[in-house]
């Protein structure tokens, strides 16, 4: 039988690159990030508090975390900005 998505899965989609302005101004970039340490799903817990995430990327070094609003996303960057995670500050 075909299955879909578990439906435990609440993960938010990897899509963090639509270009228009909307999208742009409620992207945040996440620089200094331990990767080796911190993944997909602790990004999205630390930056859930802000607003509903629809989009989560991680990279190695950075991450992006797409927020439905502008609102949301400058929450996060004034909430978490200099933030120590996994022994590194953002």
């Amino acid at each position: 039988p075909l299955a879909g998505p578990s439906p435990s899965s609440s993960m938010a989609s990897n899509v963090t690159n639509k270009t228009d302005p909307r999208s742009l101004n409620s992207r945040v970039f996440i620089g200094n990030l331990n990767t080796l340490v911190v993944k997909k799903s602790d990004v999205e817990a630390i930056f859930s508090k802000y607003g509903k995430i629809v989009g989560c990327s991680v990279h190695k070094g950075f991450a992006f975390v797409q927020y439905v609003t502008e609102r949301n996303a400058r929450a996060a960057v004034a909430g978490e900005d200099g933030r120590m995670i996994a022994g590194q500050v953002l």
